[in-house]
């Protein structure tokens, strides 16, 4: 059973209510535009690495919810290895988190409306890079990760290794930050 579809047994299985996540889903399915959210994100620059950000506001279907303007504050530095002042974790690692934080939730959600009941989830995420095209040595190569390799821990007592693995399967064709990760995106950079 997948996410877009209807389980028999309501409740909460993992901490999600699955009458939240059909009414959302059917909610989707009768207007796409529900479906379209931007996030926004503002950060200053405090000195050397450092940036401080906060969200920004969401906008779901045209719609701004400012609520969640500066509610979250983020910080980022780099290691002293890596000519920062270790006081912040570094976007590599926000990158690292953002794909965590995503699989969690498309795999707690899918689970959930397959009625895989979690006793513990684990991940251990790492990435790849050469900074020699950041740091100009090699420019003509890619400055970005060369590959991220993710490893899952999953304590589901009733459910087969078949269906964990069918689950892992759906997380990777489903989450959207692994879909931005590994195709071209469109990024579009001005000066105000």
């Amino acid at each position: 059973m997948s996410v877009t579809e209807t389980n028999t047994e309501r409740g909460i299985v993992n901490g999600v209510d699955l009458d939240q996540l059909t009414a959302t889903i059917e909610a989707v399915r009768g207007e796409r535009t529900l479906g379209e959210v931007t996030f926004s994100v503002e950060g200053e620059w405090e000195d050397g690495f450092k940036l401080r950000s906060a969200t920004g506001a969401l906008t779901q279907a045209g719609q701004k919810d400012a609520s969640r303007a500066g509610k979250f504050e983020m910080r980022s530095d780099e290691p002293a290895s890596l000519l920062g002042t270790d006081t912040a974790v570094s976007p590599a690692e926000y990158v690292l988190q953002a794909l965590a934080g995503c699989y969690t939730v498309t795999l707690t959600a899918n689970a959930a409306a397959r009625n895989i009941e979690l006793k513990s989830y684990k991940l251990q995420l790492e990435a790849d890079f050469d900074l020699a095209s950041f740091l100009g040595i090699a420019p003509e190569e890619n400055p970005g990760a060369s590959q991220i390799r993710v490893t899952v821990e999953l304590d589901a007592p009733t459910a087969t290794r078949e269906e964990l693995e069918d689950l892992v399967e759906t997380v990777q064709q489903r989450s959207p930050i692994r879909d931005t990760l590994i195709r071209p995106v469109d990024v579009v950079t001005t000066l105000a």
